[in-house]
């Protein structure tokens, strides 16, 4: 591998962890599935090829074609804070139920499949970032280097995804109290109303 594709794909990774660290609804998600030891497999796998999609797009060049629809970012602005909106009540409602909140409680597979496809896909954040601002970035490596870019950012966000999801596992003796679940719960509960406003001011 020569420097310049090194090079690349170490900025596709930097520029990729830099933008999905970040506290959001989707990580919010994985990390509580986590700590709950719940469907982890699946939710991280979702979480992953959804934003290697989304990366190899941006890549593409789709992001120019999106950014030239601001009615559609409206409209799916809108659609993403109802949801994250419901999120955040049902994640306040869970919290005064602390007997439903522990890691064996039940949890089915198609709920949690949902609601990992929707904090996904319906939030405009991840079409801004991943396909706007990174497939920009990686134009910037020219037509051969921006796929190495990509292949960065795309192993940036399975390293992630993957540490944060079975890594969460690692902290389950800690929440093996319910005021602690209650806690997370009232957090993230919390974390999506602050992002349902942020879509809302960012898209009017």
């Amino acid at each position: 591998m020569n420097t310049s594709i090194l090079a690349a794909v170490v900025s596709g990774l930097l520029s990729g962890l830099s933008l999905i660290v970040a506290i959001g609804a989707q990580n919010a998600f994985v990390l509580r599935q986590g700590v709950a030891k719940r469907h982890v497999g699946v939710v991280v796998a979702i979480c992953a090829v959804s934003d290697l999609v989304l990366i190899a797009a941006g890549v593409a060049g789709v992001g120019a074609v999106v950014q030239g629809h601001p009615v559609a970012l409206k409209a799916i602005a809108v659609v993403g804070a109802a949801y994250l909106t419901w999120f955040g009540v049902r994640s306040l409602l869970s919290a005064r139920r602390p007997e439903a909140l522990l890691p064996g409680g039940p949890s089915p597979r198609g709920s949690v499949v949902a609601s990992a496809l929707a904090l996904t896909w319906l939030n405009p954040h991840v079409y801004l970032d991943t396909v706007l601002l990174l497939g920009n970035l990686a134009a910037s490596h020219g037509a051969t280097g921006r796929w190495w870019f990509g292949l960065g950012a795309g192993l940036g966000s399975i390293l992630w995804f993957a540490g944060l999801g079975y890594g969460a596992g690692l902290a389950a003796r800690w929440f093996s109290r319910e005021r602690t679940w209650q806690v997370l719960d009232v957090v993230i509960g919390l974390v999506m109303f602050a992002l349902a406003g942020s879509l809302l001011v960012s898209a009017f």
